[in-house]
C-alpha cells in the first residue's frame, strides 16, 4: 500500500537572522542601566504574607558577572557546570552566570525532593559536571549528598549568592558560537530515561523568540508561575523568555502551589499583562481545589496568555476551567494550548486569540493546538515499523519538526541523536521525529498521543488517553490525571492494564466494585478487556519531573518483566 504524501504546515515567519546570531546573555549587557524588576522570588514561607525577593537588571548583571568570574576560575569555555539549587533567585542568577562564562549549563533540582532524587543521580552520572552550582543555604546539603550517594564528586561547590558583587567588574560575556552548546536539557522521560538534549545558543535565541512572537511578549509581559525551572516550559517561561523580552518574572516554588493551588490565581491577578503557563492537570486543580467562593477574590482579567502544554490539554479540562473562571474576568481569548518538546528547546506550536477549538479526530475530541511560527511541521504516515501494513490511522500520522529552535542532539548518545535527529524528507535532512501523532486539518496541528504509547489490540489502534479517560469517569474514588494505561505481551497477544490511583479523600469503598465499574467502562466505550486492574494509593503512580504520569515507568513498577501481576497497592 502506497504512503501518502505528509501533511505540512509551513513557516508563518522566519526566525530573523539577527535572533540567531546573537546569544541570549547578550541581552543582560543591553540593559546594565536598568532599574526596573526583572526577576522576583515569591517567598511563601509565610502562608499569609507572600514576601517579594527581587534583582532589577542592572543588579542581575552584577551577580551574573561575579558568577562568571568565579567560573572563569575554575572551569573552561564548553565545561559542564551543574545547576543543582531551590527554585529561588539563586537559580537564575547561576544559570545566566554559567552562560556568562561560556559553560554548559545543566539545570536540575534541589536534592530536596526525594521524588526528583533518583534523576538527579542519574543525570549528574551522565553529564560529568566537576562545578556544581548552588546557594549558601543548600552546601552543607550538596556537600552530604555527594558523598552518600553515588555520583562523581564535584571538585567545587559555590553559593553565589554567597560571591562578592564587583560593580567595577565590566567584563563581556565569553565569546561562543551561535552553534555551541548553552545547556543540557534533560528530558522529562516518559518513554524513555532521561536523556540531555543538547540545546545550542542558536536554538535558545530562536526558542525565545518563537515564545515571544507567539505570545505578543515584550517589556510590558509579566511572566508568573511556578513549573520547575529544571523541565523545559518553565525554564523557557520564568527565566529565559523574560530576558528574551525584557518584561519581569515573578514566581514561586513548584511545592506552593501543589500545597496551595490559589496561589496559582494570586499571581495571575495581582501583576499586570500576565502571561503564565502550566499542564493540563493544574487547570483542573484549580477547579477541583479552589471553591466557588474563594475564586471570587481574584480578578483574572488582566492575564493576557494561559498557555496549556506539557501534557495532552483535555476538551473536558478546557470546558470546567472557562466555565468556572470566565465568570471572574478570565478572557477565554487568553487559554492557549500549546505544544512543545524538549527537542525542540520548547516551542512547536500554540492556538490563538480566538481561543481553544475542540475538533474530532477519529471519533474522538481533541483540542487543536493551532500553528507553528519559525519553524516547519509535518505529520507523516507512520512506517510498518511504527503501526502494521494496512492499517489506516485516518489521516494520523508522527509529527515532525525542521527549525532552528531544533536541538543539536542527545549528549553522549550518537545512535539515539541518528534516530531521533537525523530524518529526511524530500531529500532534506535534519528533520526531528518527535515521537508523538498528529494531524493537521487546514493548517492547524492536533495532538492525538504518543507512537511508542500506542495500544493496539486485534488490529484496531487505541490511544491511552482516550483509555485512561474512560476509567477517571468510571467511579467516584477515580478522577483525571490519576490513571496510566499501557499494553502487555501475553500468549494471546497484545492487552491492556490500567492502574490507578484513588483519590486522597476516598473512603468507605468496594475496592473490586471499583475494578469491576472501570473494566466495564473500558469493555462498553473501547471493546476491550483488560488484563488487569491495579488500584493504588494516592502518590503511587511515577510521574515525571512537570507532574506528568508516567506509563512506560508504571508499566516496569507494575508489571514487571515477567508478566506476574503486581499487589493491588491500595
Amino acid at each position: 500500500m502506497p504512503r501518502s504524501r505528509p501533511e505540512d504546515v509551513q513557516v508563518s515567519a522566519e526566525v530573523p537572522e539577527e535572533v540567531l546570531r546573537t546569544p541570549l546573555v547578550h541581552r543582560l549587557l543591553a540593559r546594565a542601566e536598568v532599574e526596573r524588576p526583572a526577576y522576583t522570588h515569591l517567598d511563601c514561607s509565610d502562608r499569609h504574607n507572600l514576601v517579594e525577593d527581587t534583582l532589577t537588571w542592572a543588579e542581575l548583571l552584577v551577580h551574573v558577572r561575579a558568577v562568571a568570574a568565579k567560573l572563569r576560575e575554575l572551569i573552561q569555555p564548553g565545561d559542564r557546570v551543574a545547576i543543582t539549587a531551590r527554585q529561588d533567585l539563586s537559580y537564575i542568577v547561576a544559570f545566566f552566570g554559567a552562560l556568562y562564562a561560556g559553560a554548559v549549563a545543566v539545570p536540575l533540582s534541589a536534592p530536596d525532593v526525594r521524588a526528583h532524587r533518583e534523576r538527579l543521580i542519574g543525570v549528574l552520572n551522565d553529564c560529568d559536571a566537576d562545578i556544581w552550582l548552588t546557594s549558601e543555604a543548600l552546601v552543607e546539603r550538596l556537600e552530604e549528598f555527594a558523598e552518600t550517594e553515588d555520583v562523581p564528586a564535584p571538585s567545587e561547590i559555590v553559593a553565589v549568592d554567597a560571591l562578592p558583587p564587583d560593580p567595577a567588574d565590566q567584563s563581556p560575556p565569553t565569546p561562543v558560537s551561535p552553534e555551541d552548546p548553552a545547556y543540557l536539557q534533560y528530558t522529562s522521560g516518559t518513554t524513555r530515561s532521561p536523556a540531555g538534549v543538547i540545546i545550542t545558543h542558536r536554538a535558545l535565541s530562536a526558542a525565545c523568540w518563537q515564545i515571544c512572537d507567539a505570545y505578543d511578549g515584550g517589556e510590558h509581559t509579566t511572566c508568573v508561575g511556578w513549573i520547575p525551572f529544571f523541565h523545559d516550559m518553565g525554564l523557557a517561561q520564568l527565566i529565559a523568555g523574560t530576558m528574551h523580552s525584557g518584561g519581569r518574572s515573578v514566581f514561586i516554588a513548584p511545592l506552593e502551589f501543589i500545597r496551595r493551588p490559589e496561589r496559582w490565581l494570586l499571581l495571575m491577578s495581582a501583576y499586570p499583562h500576565t502571561l503564565t503557563a502550566a499542564p493540563n492537570f493544574a487547570y483542573d486543580l484549580v477547579v477541583e481545589a479552589v471553591p466557588e467562593a474563594k475564586r471570587a477574590e481574584y480578578d483574572l482579567s488582566t492575564v493576557s496568555i494561559a498557555l496549556s502544554g506539557s501534557e495532552p490539554v483535555r476538551p473536558a479540562t478546557v470546558r470546567q476551567f472557562l466555565a468556572a473562571y470566565e465568570p471572574h474576568g478570565f478572557p477565554r481569548g487568553a487559554l492557549r494550548p500549546s505544544y512543545g518538546l524538549a527537542e525542540a528547546t520548547v516551542y512547536v506550536a500554540s492556538g490563538d486569540a480566538s481561543g481553544p477549538v475542540v475538533t474530532e479526530v477519529d471519533g474522538r475530541e481533541v483540542v487543536e493546538i493551532g500553528r507553528p511560527r519559525g519553524q516547519r511541521v509535518r505529520v507523516v504516515p507512520p512506517s510498518d515499523r511504527v503501526s502494521p501494513p494496512n492499517r489506516d490511522l485516518n489521516g494520523v500520522g508522527e509529527i515532525w519538526v525542521k527549525g532552528p529552535n531544533v536541538g543539536a542532539g542527545y549528549w553522549r548518545r550518537p545512535e539515539l541523536t541518528a534516530e531521533v535527529f537525523g530524518a529526511e524528507l524530500d531529500g532534506q535532512g535534519g528533520w526531528l521525529r518527535t515521537g508523538d501523532l498528529g494531524t493537521i486539518r487546514d493548517g492547524r496541528l492536533s495532538v492525538t498521543g504518543r507512537i511508542k504509547d500506542l495500544i493496539i489490540i486485534d488490529g484496531r489502534n487505541h490511544s491511552p488517553h482516550d483509555i485512561e479517560e474512560t476509567v477517571a469517569a468510571a467511579h467516584p474514588v477515580l478522577g483525571p490525571d490519576r490513571v496510566a494505561a499501557f499494553s502487555v505481551d501475553g500468549d494471546d497477544g497484545e492487552a491492556v492494564v490500567v492502574v490507578a490511583e484513588r483519590a486522597r479523600k476516598a473512603s468507605g469503598f468496594d475496592e473490586s466494585e471499583v475494578a469491576k465499574a472501570a473494566t466495564r467502562a473500558v469493555a462498553e466505550r473501547h471493546d476491550v478487556g483488560l488484563r488487569a486492574f491495579f488500584l493504588v494509593k494516592p502518590g503511587g503512580l511515577p510521574r515525571t519531573s512537570s507532574g506528568k504520569v508516567a506509563r512506560s515507568a508504571a508499566r516496569t513498577r507494575y508489571w514487571p518483566a515477567d508478566g506476574t501481576e503486581s499487589p493491588h497497592g491500595s
